[in-house]
């Protein structure tokens, strides 16, 4: 009986509680978003010397300093070959000073000199600026695309355009001249133009002011309207009656296609388009 008892303490005795010891957690590496891959460099002016060489050391003269939002301060670079950083606070020990130069305006940075690849791309003046610029195929191709779809674009309005308004499109460029062409010489100075400067062509047919300008003009070459020899009044033809003043320090035809618009100024549109 006292065995039995002794059998059941055992089984009833309760178990030692261990407790685990919380493993600290792995340390979050920060993510390098820097992509490692050979690049080329090209001056983006159109003037490529042969030889073209680019400050690597801060100076009076040229300073080479990056500001730092993160900071608060503008940072010194400093190019030096056997350093991991472009910025004179995280280097150390001596300084190697490297040589950045430009050959017939190009410059090819192997994957492996990643300081040099950061310093033309993200922190050197001179492509904070602009003069230098890291050339990127995609987005060449992309701009590519852009350019040949809005010239296209050009090319297709203008195509579809009349002789009034391919006249009033060309007016804008090329003045006066273009009343003496004719409507096949319109048509190919039209498409020549929509082609080499598209982006200014589309706005250009785009503005309504462009057409209401247009038939000022040839209201005043015809003799309809008059314009005094100061700029500032208009007045018609025939009877030298004030039609309108043109406002201190704007040009008169843009005034009078902003008269056209009035109430009153659509009744003498429309008058001056049946005589035209």
């Amino acid at each position: 009986m006292a065995t039995a008892k002794l059998t059941s303490a055992k089984k009833a005795a309760p178990k030692p509680v261990v407790q685990e010891i919380a493993k600290p957690a792995a340390p979050i590496k920060s993510k390098n978003t820097w992509v490692y891959k050979d690049r080329l460099y090209e001056i983006s002016s159109g003037r490529k010397p042969l030889v073209f060489t680019v400050p690597t050391v801060h100076t009076q003269k040229c300073p080479l300093l990056w500001f730092d939002e993160d900071a608060g301060y503008q940072r010194e670079l400093r190019y030096a070959t056997n350093q991991k950083s472009p910025f004179v606070d995280e280097q150390a020990g001596t300084a190697t000073m490297g040589r950045i130069t430009f050959r017939d305006g190009v410059l090819r940075v192997p994957k492996e000199n990643v300081v040099l690849q950061k310093l033309l791309s993200l922190y050197h003046p001179y492509a904070q600026n602009g003069a230098i610029a890291e050339y990127k195929p995609e987005q060449e191709a992309q701009d590519d695309v852009e350019w040949i779809e809005m010239e296209l674009e050009a090319m297709n309005l203008a195509k579809s355009m009349d002789v009034d308004e391919a006249e009033a499109v060309l007016r804008v460029e090329f003045g006066s001249e273009v009343a003496k062409l004719s409507s096949k010489e319109l048509k190919r100075d039209l498409l020549i133009f929509a082609r080499q400067r598209p982006n200014l062509f589309l706005n250009l047919a785009n503005d309504d002011n462009v057409h209401l300008r247009n038939i000022g003009i040839k209201a005043t070459e015809r003799g309809i309207l008059k314009l005094s020899s100061d700029q500032r009044t208009f007045t018609y033809g025939d009877t030298d009656r004030k039609l309108m003043t043109v406002p201190f320090d704007e040009h008169p035809y843009s005034a009078l296609a902003s008269y056209f618009k009035t109430d009153e100024g659509m009744e003498v549109l429309q008058a001056i388009e049946k005589r035209i």
